[in-house]
């Protein structure tokens, strides 16, 4: 019987690369799209009168509009503000509203002081800056991404083949269909849709598999330890259907109760170091 506390102390802090942290192609990509209204903006740094001169690019280029969101480091092109007069909202993917509106936003924003007083010197520089820092967001989903490769490498080097016998982001609904196994157990008797990360074919077995890790903690690491749990319960007794999770990283200490109530009840339940040490071939093949 495997001790909790052992394989807990197994975890990894990180799994990262090197371009886990910034993607700076995507960084590149998304200021290139809008690199020429942003070169046109540029003429309003220092502008002394920085309202007028933007209203008349607007009515000249209104196409500008389009990369004032991501100056406040917005991706949404509809924006919602609130004062004392009520909400207002912007649209900033055609010029559907009256100049003045966008002068307002530019003014109440500190987008219009932002270039007045040359806190910058270049917009697509700016831009770069913002767009680096926005990408950062996209850091948990590059983890989970790192985590899947990181798992296919071994299912690869167990001899197992892509679309014959393991696959990729397969829903339940798909499984069933393929197989004709009846997993209405954990589909609420067809009513929700699951996806499994991968999915292992054995002639006398389907493993279903989920993949994470966590370098950091959170609500959201107790949340997925209660549902793969559940998950776990209601699998538990299929004949023809496994539930399999593989996780790390060292986020889940601060959630290693919910963690252990998991690991207690599903006996499918590894990290990165079983599969170092050969898990894939010994209990999945």
């Amino acid at each position: 019987m495997r001790d909790f506390q052992v394989w807990l102390a197994g975890f990894r802090p990180a799994i990262a690369g090197y371009k886990y942290y910034t993607d700076f192609e995507k960084v590149y990509r998304n200021v290139d799209a809008i690199k020429v209204e942003l070169n046109i903006m540029n003429s309003l740094i220092g502008s002394a009168a920085i309202e007028d001169d933007f209203k008349a690019l607007c009515k000249r280029y209104p196409e500008i509009l389009k990369c004032i969101p991501v100056l406040i480091a917005k991706r949404e092109t509809d924006i919602l503000t609130v004062d004392f007069d009520g909400e207002h909202l912007f649209d900033f993917k055609e010029a559907n509203y009256p100049v003045e509106d966008y002068v307002v936003f530019m003014r109440e924003t500190g987008l219009f002081d932002l270039m007045k007083q040359k806190h910058i010197q270049n917009l697509v520089d700016y831009v770069t800056g913002v767009e680096t820092g926005l990408d950062s967001n996209a850091r948990k989903n590059r983890g989970g991404h790192v985590m899947e490769d990181l798992v296919e490498g071994y299912l690869v080097k167990a001899g197992l083949v892509k679309d014959e016998t393991y696959f990729k982001e397969m829903y339940i609904s798909t499984i069933e269909q393929k197989w004709g196994i009846d997993l209405s157990c954990i589909s609420n008797e067809g009513g929700t849709e699951k996806r499994f990360d991968f999915v292992i074919r054995r002639p006398n077995m389907i493993y279903g598999i989920e993949t994470n890790f966590y370098s950091s903690g959170g609500s959201k690491l107790n949340e997925t330890a209660r549902s793969y749990k559940t998950l776990a319960l209601e699998t538990k007794g299929h004949k023809k259907f496994k539930f399999v999770w593989i996780t790390d990283g060292h986020g889940w200490v601060s959630a290693r109760n919910n963690l252990k109530e998991t690991f207690d009840v599903l006996d499918n339940m590894y990290n990165i170091l079983d599969l170092e040490e050969g898990i894939v071939s010994s209990k999945l093949i």
